[in-house]
């Protein structure tokens, strides 16, 4: 576990946003038609964060070098979803 990356990645709220809706996605991404076992498609965030798909891109790639989400790809597209293990580890880290 990268205790700075994951520092880094929480120090920005849009992926702060990004870990919370990847917590409950049937709330946040209601219109996603895939199951949410593989996780939240991109697009479904692109459309959630309304910003650009690079500007996403970019903070989802911060939040994968920090660990603190996962991939999945299905076809062309590519799923995301919080690594649960890695944010309880951060959490415990933090409260000794």
């Amino acid at each position: 576990m990268n205790i700075d990356a994951i520092h880094k990645a929480l120090a920005n709220p849009t992926r702060r946003q990004i870990l919370a809706w990847l917590k409950d996605p049937e709330q946040y991404f209601p219109t996603q038609s895939h199951p949410f076992s593989n996780g939240v498609c991109a697009g479904q965030i692109d459309q959630r964060v309304g910003l650009s798909q690079s500007t996403v891109s970019a903070h989802l790639a911060i939040l994968l070098k920090a660990g603190l989400i996962t991939s999945h790809r299905v076809g062309q597209w590519n799923y995301f979803q919080r690594d649960e293990a890695t944010i309880r580890a951060f959490i415990d880290q933090m409260t000794l």
